[in-house]
């Protein structure tokens, strides 16, 4: 069955910087967009970014351009979202996404979500 775990949340001040990884496995890692996702206490989801599945387009939210980067490693079947200049804003549950598809990264199309990763911002 598919599987997406999370790992690489943590405590971090402001201007930090944070890793995370998704380790997919159950499918194809390589035939599908993946996509990052957040949720901050009493908001609603927010989508971060997304990756076509073989890396050759990504695209992110205004709010976390020029800070965040997505990456996948489709031999390692691994995803990633690497976090630069932190801001207490930026403070959520992080989940990693598949869509249904190889080049969508619209949160409509996501069929299967990890368990999430806490990151959360000091100011």
């Amino acid at each position: 069955q598919v599987q997406l775990v999370e790992s690489g949340g943590g405590l971090v001040q402001a201007g930090g910087s944070l890793r995370l990884s998704c380790a997919a496995s159950g499918f194809t890692f390589s035939s599908y967009a993946m996509s990052w996702v957040r949720q901050a206490p009493g908001k609603g989801l927010e989508w971060v970014s997304g990756i076509f599945s073989d890396g050759s387009d990504t695209y992110y939210a205004d709010s976390v351009k020029g800070r965040f980067t997505i990456s996948r490693d489709n031999a390692k079947n691994t995803l990633y979202l690497q976090m630069n200049s932190l801001k207490p804003e930026d403070t959520a549950l992080y989940y990693c996404a598949k869509s249904k598809f190889a080049f969508s990264i619209e949160i409509i199309d996501v069929d299967y979500w990890g368990q999430g990763t806490q990151v959360t911002v000091s100011s």
